[in-house]
């Protein structure tokens, strides 16, 4: 292999990993960040010639390390003092092993999806640090202008540092606040992945894929997680969807009328293992919970066939140990199936006269649906109409206009 191509597949396999040890070592996310780069400009000069060297991940950590504190010391001298004739001997060079190095990528993920953060500095600082994703390429996806983007990785590594955010995998009392905190980040940055808040495309295919490679990572990590094992579950199971979501022409194709032949097989068994694995350790919560109910839709091979007394179970369950009008709209969409369009309108004209979801655009494309299967056309306009004020999406718009059109005139 070209020693070029070889240098880039190894940093396509391991920069974030020597970045997330980096980061440990030299505690600051710009110099772990800056020693990284010079160690791999080093590599492109030095395995050109002498090889790749058995343990690329290690030499580059080594090679960053060193290089860094030699930096540091030139620009001590500079200054005419060297603090770093101290900090060089309180910095051993320690093992890098593997199982070391594992612990400083979920330190890493950690850190970035510390609560202390604001949640978009959180999906901006994991998609930067942890998945490598450039300023550029997340502004895209977000919709954000480049230097808003930038601002927001700044102050967020800027209140790492002033807060004194500890890089380290939490205690047992911080456990659960922090791994949820960690699991809600990589599930928002597949949502925005699988189903966009706005802009032309249905989807963004690398969102979703960096979720995913995300969810895997943390399962290699904690591999008795039941929650990390849920999340990898669901975000297969509606990712193995994706080719049936759409028509060739980008529109909407809903769950119901999708060509099931479509879905990927693979990822739906891979999903449904995980599922079961999530539930045999029987302290399982939402995200394993949501899989299951993703895999019951899955288990269908045509609409008519969905379990749906299975899934409004399901959404029991989630309701009691996750309440939120979002789950409560879901559960009533399921009920409609189950038990008739009737007494599942009744249950959504509940939810949005209580008003936490009067501006929730979904809210109001269900009651829509529900409206039109019952034949009240003029009731099922106006929830489409309201819908279409609420989505930015065009791919959903689009949907709304089609519905809307084959209602037809009053």
């Amino acid at each position: 292999m070209d020693p070029r191509a070889e240098i880039e597949a190894v940093y396509r396999a391991e920069s974030r990993a020597v970045l997330a040890t980096l980061i440990r070592l030299l505690g600051d996310f710009d110099r772990a960040e800056e020693a990284m780069h010079e160690a791999f400009r080093i590599a492109l000069e030095k395995w050109a010639l002498e090889g790749v060297p058995a343990n690329p991940r290690a030499w580059l950590i080594s090679a960053g390390r060193f290089r860094s504190i030699d930096a540091r010391r030139r620009d001590a001298r500079f200054e005419r003092y060297d603090p770093l004739a101290h900090d060089a001997a309180e910095e051993p060079e320690e093992p890098l092993s593997d199982e070391a190095i594992a612990d400083d990528q979920l330190r890493l993920i950690f850190t970035c999806c510390h609560p202390a953060l604001a949640p978009e500095a959180r999906i901006a600082l994991t998609l930067r640090e942890v998945c490598g994703l450039t300023t550029e390429e997340i502004a895209h996806a977000f919709l954000t202008p480049a230097p808003t983007l930038a601002q927001r990785i700044v102050r967020a590594k800027a209140k790492i540092r002033a807060a004194g955010i500890p890089y380290e995998v939490p205690g047992a009392a911080e456990w659960p606040e922090r791994l949820d905190s960690a699991l809600r980040v990589i599930y928002l940055v597949f949502n925005e992945g699988y189903a966009a808040s706005s802009g032309r495309e249905l989807m963004r295919l690398d969102l979703a894929s960096e979720a995913i490679r995300l969810g895997r990572l943390l399962v290699e990590l904690l591999p008795a997680e039941p929650e990390a094992l849920g999340l990898l579950a669901l975000m297969l199971l509606h990712d193995s969807r994706r080719a049936a979501r759409t028509s060739p022409t980008g529109e909407l194709i809903v769950l119901e009328e999708q060509d099931r032949s479509l879905w990927n097989r693979a990822q739906i068994a891979e999903g449904a293992a995980l599922v079961a694995q999530a539930f045999g350790a029987r302290r399982f919560g939402p995200y394993a919970l949501q899989a299951a109910i993703a895999a019951s839709h899955c288990r269908a091979d045509r609409s008519a066939a969905t379990d749906w007394r299975e899934i409004v179970g399901l959404y029991d369950l989630l309701e009691r140990i996750e309440p939120s009008p979002v789950v409560a709209l879901n559960r009533a969409v399921a009920v409609a199936m189950r038990d008739g369009p009737a007494v599942g309108l009744a249950l959504i004209e509940a939810l949005l006269a209580r008003g936490e979801l009067i501006d929730y655009r979904l809210a109001h494309a269900a009651r829509a649906d529900l409206c039109r299967r019952l034949g009240r056309r003029a009731e099922a306009r106006e929830a489409y109409e309201r819908a279409l004020t609420l989505t930015r999406q065009e791919a959903e718009r689009q949907f709304l206009r089609r519905r809307l059109a084959e209602l037809g005139h009053l």
